[in-house]
């Protein structure tokens, strides 16, 4: 077994082709980020294989339609071969193919609070396309829960008791957030006012919290 091949899973190793016969596509106006899709193959190796046309009504022989950028990286990577599903069409059905492709990628969207939570119980991030700070600016954009309303307040009135605070809110660093208690809220937020009065600034107010704790945290 070669190295190229330790990349490419067991089932897709009889579909493997020596990567010198494939040809990308002739006018491919997709841009790929060359650099994720080579930290996946490292990572994750190849998942799914590419799409190769064999060009007999087109004249241009093995011409790839889906999974350009994924070859362009097995080669930056140094692959001999990878694994490639084989159709023939002609130019107008291989134009589409490589359009369609690329457009439906374009048209997905995301359960953004969901991303971010499987984000967030991965361990390592290596080979999933995202780093720290892009999961921390997805966990950012989460919505926070709007205010909430009560039932009667029992003094007969019938009018609905509205709170007009947050009950509750996060802690976050990383990927990692936390739920916190309304008078956990307000401690924090007791705290932050006094080191900023005390500072005039917020800067170094993280530090100043670990260390408060960990001074509490002490035996007498």
């Amino acid at each position: 077994m070669t190295a190229t091949h330790a990349n490419i899973p067991e089932q897709l190793q009889p579909l493997a082709v020596p990567t010198a016969d494939l040809t990308p596509y002739h006018r491919n106006p997709r841009n790929g980020d060359i650099d994720s899709i080579t930290e996946s193959l490292t990572i994750n190796g190849q998942y799914r294989p590419i799409v190769v046309n064999k060009g007999s009504h087109t004249g241009r022989g093995n011409e790839i339609l889906a999974g350009n950028h994924t070859f362009a990286a097995a080669q930056q990577l140094g692959w001999q071969q990878i694994a490639v599903t084989w159709i023939d069409v002609d130019d107008d059905a291989a134009a589409r193919i490589v359009i369609v492709d690329n457009r439906t990628n374009d048209l997905a969207g995301y359960d953004a609070k969901l991303l971010a939570e499987v984000l967030s119980e991965i361990p390592d991030l290596a080979g999933t396309g995202y780093d720290r700070e892009a999961v921390d600016q997805l966990l950012d954009d989460t919505s926070l829960p709007e205010t909430l309303e009560l039932t009667s307040d029992g003094a007969g009135t019938g009018a609905a008791a509205t709170v007009d605070y947050l009950q509750w809110g996060y802690l976050q660093w990383e990927s990692k957030r936390v739920r916190i208690t309304s008078e956990e809220v307000e401690a924090l937020n007791a705290i932050y006012t006094k080191f900023v009065d005390d500072t005039n600034s917020d800067l170094g107010f993280g530090w100043h919290v670990l260390q408060q704790a960990h001074e509490e945290g002490q035996p007498a």
